[in-house]
Formats: structure tokens, C-alpha cells, sequence
């Protein structure tokens, strides 16, 4: 039965090729988009689980009080995960580590690599693979150093031995590779380049031995029998106890929480990137459920085509349930020939997809997970477009169909609008959605910034560029195509560092205020395009401004009335006030500028800005600034970044969002737009005769098209009317996770309308048009 099942279902899809096509096309790009989701969310839902551990390792963040407001920080003193281990049992291993870029050296190469200084523990906590050298012995020495297996390989070469070689590092100082790990995957949360002793990162470093100073990540590993919360209440409790102050306490965060839930409110954890991967992948099904609609609503066109084959097949014997399962049957079929294509859809689209998400996303049609996934989507695919062609085809009345008796099909049709609504109403909101999302950012990327990222570039001080910058600035200014060059401690766009515990004249809880600090060089202000509003700059002479500070506007506001020139500001060491600097955007940039203070200390630069003539190309001014400082700083590679491009990375994710909401809005239209042929077809299908009685008795091919079109435009309107609050009630949530966002305008959704019923429009009139101008002999010649 199931190969005469088999081959009626292949007869009737090559005999009805053009449907046929159709349907698979429609099913191919809904199981395409869906699968490419897939992948995304896979990638994204499997971050950090190449860790045996996932379950054991926690981070250590911080919740610190400020004005009456609990603030989550990624950092926390040295000191901590020694006390941690040997305060409590249940922690098994725990880690300081701290972030770093070193310059290393082999012979006439040179490469910066971002790594690590940790201890032994670290090994431990990750279960690094070693390639070479021993865990147990790695870290015995404090000029060891451990690389990557991809750093070695770029220093020495592929498949060379490495380990006992010198390596120089910085250009001042030698380390002693002791081992090399396996390199990690890209989806890992603290990834690293190479890891080094702590101790000789922290040795003789004051300031680093106190529980002032959060500087590092932490991480702990918990006894495989601990409980979880037993655990992170004695966490909670080892700050406060040592440090007598309540307002910051530590506690533990989950690696299974590390990429997906990293967004904090209040001290606790309000979201993060599972926001994206829940919405991507509501979004796949709907686009699936878009996609077998299409499928229904072309099954149903022809229901008139089949009700006689059904009708013959009852009499000659066949029950409902055999019925049933041939069209179920056809259902899956097409949705597997489908698959076949979407599968070829998916290694053609996938490169590009990549480019767009930025990732590494590959398909293995080799993977048991990716098969099975795709499986899993074809038969869903085809259950849920199949079923309801099935029952309604096999519930005809045989009697009925051999006479010619239409049955009454009320409900069949509601089902079907029914249908077509909901496809536009989704294509609607994508619609709606897309542009909302895009006039946010661009909102956003508008707003006064209070600097110039334009022509502005920033490189990463190292070397000697702190001793040399007065003639490393005066031979890039001297070229002409560079207007100005600075040093900052921090850079431009991140918050940098902050501390709280100030207090000025007048000030009531000024203590709880957190305040970010800039340590520039005088001219910086003229460099990044900032403005002074009130007082004067730095002066070129650091001595003569050594006790002075400038100020942000949002920290002049906090001290009170009138003008805060010469109000002093006392930390430990009284500053004097002499100037008040626009406020300008950095960190969240969603957010009102925070407080800052900046001070006239070159020696923590960590960046260098440097401002290009507008006039000037950026291929000569890159040219220059590498000559100058290959001059200067000759041991070090030249490196830099476009202000204005990190700019726009920071809205990487809202990008994202609004080039898939784009393709899936354009895919959506596409898909129901198939769904919509379908039904004009089947429409035209049913009122064939009513045409041609109308055209014998006078109507002319404007009026029929008019008659045939207006229940469609209904239809797109009625979805509109439905789309318009749903689509309002999500962007107006998703806004609100912006302090600095727009407020959606009516316009938004005239405009996605008039775009929904002109491509309404013109899929309804090719069928429309087509029936209007058929000879009516053809249908009236039965009568």
C-alpha cells in the first residue's frame, strides 16, 4: 500500500508541476531561514560547553552601591580568590587573572597577542589540553609563559617545537615558554592568547595588594557535592566582612550564564543575548508556519481539480484514513524535496549570512545533530502543511463531487482568509519592526556626542611612546596631514576608570557618587573635538596643573549652584577645579553621560589619539603616523583603529537585528505573497462561471479585476488592523530597554500599509487580470 501510495503522490505532484514548484519553493526558503537560525542560536546556546566544567566554574562580579542604586562590575580585587579558597571549603580552586597585551619577538617578527596572568589554578579550572610542556610544572618559574598552539605557530611555525625557547617580550624583558595549549573555539566567553604567572605582573606593585583595587576577573570552582546557594551566600558575606563596608559585595555567576545572561539591573540579572536567541528563534517558527500556510492555501486552490479524483477513489473503496495519509504523504514528500533544496540554499547563503552575523557558522551534512535537526524541521514542515489539506480534500462526499454539487465550503474559506490574515499580519510586523529598529540607531548614532569620531584614530601606547610624545607629535604635525595628537588613560568610547569617595564644599553624600577618571596630556581636548565650556585647559606644562582638574558638565551639576571653578575636590590628595567640559557620550550609549574628572597625568596613557586633516587621505596619514613612529618606537608594530568604526560597533547587535529583520520582513512578503496566488487562484477557480456570466452580460476587464481584488485588499487591510497593535506592543518594549530611544510615529505603519497592499496588489493581479480576459465560452460552454 505504501509504494502505491508513493507513486500516485508523484504522479499527482509532476502532473501539477507549476503548484508543485510552488509549494517547494515556498517550503525550501521557510526551512532555509529556519536552519540558518538554527545555526546562529546552536552557536550561540553552545558558548563556553566546550568546558568539561560548565557546571563547576562560576565568575565573581561585584555589586557595588551608588546613590542609592546596586551596580554590577566585572571586576574585583586581587586579593579575593586566594581568600575565597582558603575561607571556603567548598571552593575547590579559584583564580585572579588580568587581561593584558604583550609584544612578543622572534627574530624580525613581531606580533601583539591579547592573553592572560593567572596562576596554576587556571589550567585547572578550564581543563586546558597541554600539546607541550606539564600543567603540574607550567607556572613553577615566574619568567614562564605558556601560547597558544595558533601563537606559536605564528612566531615560530607550524608543527615546531616550542618549549624551553626564550622569548622576548616588550622588548625589555625575556619569558620561558613552558608549555603550549590546544587553541580554543571562538564561542568561549574569557578567551585568551597565552597565560603568564601572576606574580610577576603584581610584584612590587603597591597599589595592586589592596582591597581597593578591582582590577581583576575571578574565577572559582566549586566542589562537585556544593551547594550552589549555600555557597553564594558565603560569598556575598567575604567583602563586607573584610572590608567593613556593605555597599560591595561579591557573588558567584554562572558559566552557563557567562554569553547568555550577562545583563545586570539592580544587582540582578535582568537578560542579555537569550533575549536575541528567543526572538530568533520565535521568528524561525513563524517563518515556517508562513511558509506551510503558503503550502495550505496552494493545497486548497485546487481542492475542485481533486474533489472528482477523491470522489472516484471513495467509490472504488478507499476510506477517510487512507485518504489521509496519501495527501500526508504528498505533504512530506514535497517537504522533503524541499529540504533537498534548502540544503543546497543553505551552503550557497551561508557565507554570506556569516559575513552579517560575524561569525564561523558552518552546516555538516555529516553532523547527527544538523541532520537530525533538519529532519526534524522537514517533518514538521510537513505535518503541520499537509494536515489540513488532508482532512479537508478527504472529507468530499463522493455522491456530491460525481454529480457536481459543490459543497458548502463557508468554513473552508474562513480557514483560508483566516490563514492569508495571519501570513500578512507577520509579514506587517517585520515590515514595522524594520524600520523602527533602524530609525533607533540611527537616532542613536545622531545624537551629540560631544566629540569629533570622524578623521579621529586611535593607537595603543606601548614602548616608548609616553617618553617620546612631544617629538612624536611634533614630527606627525610637521607632515601637514595631521592636525593633532594625544595620550588618554582611557579609551574614548568605554567607561575606563572610576572610583567614588570624593567630597567638594557644599556636597551632601558626594562620597557615594562613582566618578571616571581621564588622565590626559593637555592638548587632548583640541584632539578628540571636545569642548571646554567654561574655565580654561591644561596647561602644556604638566607641574603647573599637577593639582588641578577639569570636570564633566554632569559632575559640575552634582556640585551644586554656580560655577565650580576653584572649588576644590578633596580624595586623599584636594584638586582645584578650573575648567567644565561638554559632557560627552562613552560606555552605554544609550545612557546620559556619566561624571568625570580629568586629570593632567600622561604617564597612564594606554591610547593615543590621533586627528587627521579632513582634507587628507587616510592612506598618507597612515602612512605617516607608522613612519613616525617606527622613528620613535621602532620595536613595535604599527596598529590602529578608526574611532568611527569602533563607534559603530558598539550597535553591533541592533545591526544585526535590523539586517535579519529586513530578510525575514523580505521573506515573509515573498512567502505569503505565494500563499495570496494561492488563494486568488482558487477564488478565480470558484467564480469562473460567475465570470464569464459577467462579461457575456457587459463587464469590462477594470470591473472584474476590481471585483476579484477588493476581498484580497480586505484581507491585507484587515491584517494591517491586526498587525498595527501587535507590532506597536513589541517594538514599544523593546524600546524600553533604551533610556535614549525614539517614540514610534504613526507614520511607520502607513507606510508599512500602503507597502502591504501594493505588493498585495500586484501578486492579485496577475491572477485577477488572467481570469478577467479568459473567453468566457470556455467556462459557460457546460451550461
Amino acid at each position: 500500500m505504501l509504494k502505491n501510495h508513493v507513486k500516485i503522490a508523484w504522479r499527482s505532484l509532476l502532473k501539477n508541476k507549476g503548484y508543485t514548484s510552488l509549494n517547494i519553493f515556498g517550503l525550501a526558503i521557510g526551512i532555509t531561514c529556519a536552519s540558518l537560525i538554527l545555526l546562529w542560536v546552536d552557536d550561540e546556546m553552545s558558548f563556553d560547553s566546550h568546558f568539561p566544567k560548565q557546571d563547576l566554574v562560576y565568575y565573581v562580579p561585584t555589586n557595588q552601591l551608588y546613590e542609592g542604586e546596586w551596580s554590577t562590575f566585572y571586576s574585583t580585587p586581587m586579593l579575593l580568590a586566594q581568600d575565597l579558597k582558603d575561607e571556603i571549603p567548598e571552593i575547590t580552586r579559584a583564580v585572579a587573572t588580568s587581561p593584558e597585551n604583550l609584544l612578543f619577538t622572534e627574530g624580525e617578527k613581531g606580533i601583539n597577542r591579547r592573553g592572560r596572568y593567572a596562576n596554576s589554578d587556571f589550567f585547572e579550572i578550564f581543563s586546558l589540553q597541554f600539546l607541550e610542556g606539564d600543567k603540574n610544572t607550567a607556572f613553577n618559574t615566574p619568567d614562564a609563559i605558556v601560547l597558544t598552539q595558533k601563537t606559536a605557530s605564528d612566531l615560530f611555525g607550524a608543527n615546531v617545537p616550542v618549549l624551553n625557547k626564550v622569548l622576548r617580550v616588550n622588548n625589555k624583558e625575556n619569558y620561558i615558554i613552558t608549555g603550549v595549549v590546544k587553541d580554543l573555539p571562538k564561542n568561549v566567553s574569557f578567551g585568551f592568547e597565552w597565560l603568564a604567572p601572576f606574580e610577576r605582573y603584581s610584584a612590587g606593585v603597591e597599589w595592586m595588594q589592596n582591597y581597593g583595587s578591582n582590577f581583576t576577573d575571578t574565577f572559582v570552582e566549586l566542589a562537585p557535592e556544593a551547594d550552589f546557594l549555600a555557597v553564594n551566600e558565603k560569598v556575598k558575606k567575604m567583602l563586607p566582612a573584610i572590608t567593613e563596608n556593605q555597599g560591595t559585595y561579591a557573588f558567584l555567576h554562572s558559566m552557563k550564564d557567562w554569553h547568555l545572561r550577562s545583563h545586570f539591573e539592580g544587582g540582578k540579572i535582568v537578560g542579555g543575548q537569550i533575549e536575541h536567541v528567543q526572538m530568533f528563534t520565535i521568528i524561525a517558527l513563524i517563518i515556517l508556519l508562513i511558509a506551510c500556510i503558503n503550502f495550505m492555501n496552494l493545497s486548497t486552490a485546487r481542492s475542485e481539480k481533486r474533489s472528482k479524483e477523491v470522489g472516484v477513489r471513495k467509490v472504488l473503496g478507499s476510506d477517510k484514513k487512507r485518504l489521509i495519509s496519501q495527501f500526508m504523504l504528498e505533504a512530506m514528500i514535497t517537504a522533503s524535496i524541499a529540504a533537498v533544496f534548502s540544503v543546497i540554499l543553505l551552503f550557497l547563503l551561508l557565507p554570506q549570512f556569516n559575513l552579517m552575523v560575524a561569525k564561523q557558522l558552518s552546516f555538516n551534512l555529516f553532523d547527527t545533530a544538523h541532520i537530525l535537526s533538519l529532519l526534524g524541521i522537514t517533518v514538521i514542515c510537513g505535518l503541520l502543511a499537509g494536515w489540513y489539506p488532508a482532512f479537508y480534500l478527504s472529507s468530499f462526499r463522493p455522491v456530491e463531487v460525481i454529480k457536481g454539487v459543490k459543497a458548502k465550503d463557508s468554513s473552508a474559506a474562513v480557514i483560508r482568509k483566516g490563514l492569508v490574515v495571519a501570513q500578512f499580519a507577520a509579514s506587517i510586523i517585520f515590515i514595522i519592526s524594520t524600520i523602527i529598529v533602524y530609525q533607533q540607531i540611527q537616532h542613536v548614532k545622531s545624537r551629540d556626542l560631544g566629540y569629533e569620531k570622524e578623521n579621529l584614530v586611535k593607537l595603543p601606547v606601548n614602548g616608548d611612546m609616553i617618553k617620546n610624545f612631544n617629538p612624536i607629535r611634533k614630527d606627525m604635525v610637521a607632515t601637514g596631514v595631521i592636525e593633532n595628537v594625544a595620550l588618554n588613560n582611557a579609551n574614548i568610547l568605554s567607561a575606563g576608570n572610576n572610583g567614588s569617595g570624593f567630597q567638594w564644599p557644599g556636597g551632601t553624600d558626594t562620597e557615594d557618587v562613582l566618578i571616571s577618571f581621564r588622565h590626559i596630556t593637555s592638548n587632548f581636548f583640541e584632539t578628540a573635538g571636545m569642548q571646554i565650556v567654561e574655565g580654561r585647559g591644561f596647561s602644556e606644562d604638566v607641574s603647573k596643573d599637577s593639582t588641578n582638574i577639569l570636570i564633566s558638565q554632569s559632575l559640575a551639576r552634582l556640585m551644586g549652584t554656580g560655577s565650580p571653578l576653584g572649588k576644590i575636590i578633596t580624595r586623599g590628595e584636594p584638586h582645584t577645579v578650573i575648567g567644565v567640559v561638554k559632557d560627552y557620550q562613552y560606555g552605554d550609549m544609550y545612557n546620559a553621560s556619566d561624571p568625570v574628572m580629568y586629570f593632567n597625568n600622561p604617564d597612564w596613557a594606554r591610547f593615543m589619539y590621533i586627528k587627521t586633516k579632513s582634507d587628507a587621505t587616510m592612506a598618507s596619514s597612515l602612512a605617516v603616523m607608522e613612519s613616525v613612529l617606527k622613528k620613535h618606537n621602532p620595536a613595535f608594530p604599527f596598529e590602529y583603529e578608526f574611532v568611527d568604526k569602533a563607534f559603530d560597533s558598539k550597535f553591533r547587535s541592533e545591526k544585526l537585528l535590523s539586517n535579519l529583520s529586513r530578510i525575514f520582513a523580505l521573506l515573509a512578503i515573498i512567502i505569503s505573497c505565494l500563499g495570496l496566488f494561492g488563494l486568488s487562484a482558487y477564488t478565480a477557480e470558484q467564480r469562473r462561471k460567475e465570470i464569464g456570466v459577467r462579461k457575456v452580460l457587459g463587464s469590462s476587464v477594470a470591473s472584474i479585476v476590481k471585483l476579484l481584488s477588493k476581498d484580497f485588499i480586505q484581507l491585507v487591510i484587515f491584517a494591517l488592523l491586526i498587525a498595527g497593535p501587535l507590532a506597536w506592543w513589541i517594538m514599544h518594549r523593546w524600546l524600553q530597554s533604551f533610556a535614549y530611544h525614539i517614540e514610534i510615529n504613526w507614520q511607520v505603519f502607513a507606510v508599512a500599509g500602503v507597502v502591504a497592499i501594493c505588493i498585495a496588489l500586484l501578486t492579485i493581479s496577475f491572477q485577477s487580470i488572467k481570469s478577467a480576459m479568459a473567453n468566457p465560452v470556455n467556462s459557460l460552454r457546460a451550461e
